[in-house]
């Protein structure tokens, strides 16, 4: 197995600099995307089985929040002001819209009752403009579910992290 200490500096910051230009075209494209789509999070990963059968647990959804003006049967992905992980839900209701605030109304497809236990203390329903982070216009099946088994199971992303940290040590290109 190979090491820092049988590599020639020259090599080494070449393997630091592979790792560093692929961890910020990442953070780019990411960026990018965020600005193209006018959304902070324009790819999010599914986490229950509230939208069953629409969307799985672990597909992977493609946000667009270029036109606020939501339709009922749509599908959101909204944050809860207090909460850090974003919901999935379609639109149940509309209020407003054109010059008055568009306030939506938000359901899980698997759920029994609309999202008004999920909304902050005294919030009936969603302002789009605010809590909307976009709507949904794309997924991928089942993709996501390595995000998943990484935040259920803490351990595998040091196992990753070790895994990509050899691979950049023994490359040699």
């Amino acid at each position: 197995m190979l090491s820092f200490g049988t590599m020639q500096p020259r090599q080494v910051l070449t393997q630091v600099l592979n790792f560093a230009l692929i961890l910020s075209t990442a953070f780019m494209l990411w960026k990018g995307l965020s600005v193209v789509a006018d959304s902070p999070s324009p790819i999010v990963v599914v986490l229950s089985g509230s939208m069953e059968p629409a969307f799985q647990r672990g597909d992977i959804l493609l946000l667009w929040n270029r036109g606020m003006d939501t339709k009922i049967g749509e599908v959101v992905v909204y944050n809860v002001k207090g909460k850090d992980i974003p919901i999935v839900h379609r639109v149940v209701r509309r209020f407003g819209g054109g010059d008055e605030t568009l306030s939506l109304l938000t359901k899980g497809d698997n759920n029994l009752a609309d999202d008004t236990e999920l909304y902050a203390r005294g919030q009936a329903y969603l302002d789009r403009s605010k809590d909307v982070i976009g709507s949904v216009v794309g997924y991928i099946p089942f993709v996501g579910y390595v995000t998943i088994l990484l935040s259920e199971h803490p351990w595998l992303k040091t196992v990753m992290l070790g895994l990509m940290g050899v691979m950049v040590v023994i490359q040699r290109e």
